[in-house]
């Protein structure tokens, strides 16, 4: 029998997507972003969390989801990487999920390729496909 993994999970746009759950920091409602001239677009900015300062990553613009949101709409999933705490700006936080190697799948072939990068693959669960986000690939696309 195969090891359940845990992943959180939230929505970018209409997607579902999810880290390893063990990575999760902190998951926080808006953050006040202070801009940061001439970085990458994924770029929203800067937080300040008790006093340590944060990149908040826009995934929107990494994934290639289209947006027109104001950025005070998006919440903060803070995650530890091997760069230190990021904060991802999603639309809406889910449930930590418990998956089984069975259920995984490669990442769909209808994803774009750009945000193919960023996947690890996918687990399909009764409800819902779960793409799994890879931290690594999208801080170094970013910072």
């Amino acid at each position: 029998m195969s090891e359940l993994k845990k992943y959180c999970t939230f929505t970018v746009g209409e997607y579902c997507f999810g880290v390893d759950a063990t990575s999760v920091r902190e998951v926080l409602r808006y953050q006040n972003l202070t801009s940061v001239p001439r970085s990458h677009s994924a770029i929203g900015g800067l937080i300040n969390l008790r006093g340590e300062i944060i990149t908040a990553i826009q995934l929107k613009s990494i994934l290639g989801i289209p947006t027109d949101e104001d950025c005070s709409q998006f919440m903060n999933l803070v995650v530890s990487t091997q760069h230190g705490p990021v904060s991802l700006l999603i639309n809406e936080i889910g449930e930590v999920v418990e998956v089984s190697d069975e259920q995984f799948e490669a990442s769909p072939g209808t994803v774009d390729s750009t945000a193919s990068k960023m996947l690890n693959g996918a687990y399909k669960l009764k409800d819902r496909l779960v793409l799994i986000l890879d931290i690594g690939a999208v801080t170094e696309l970013a910072i």
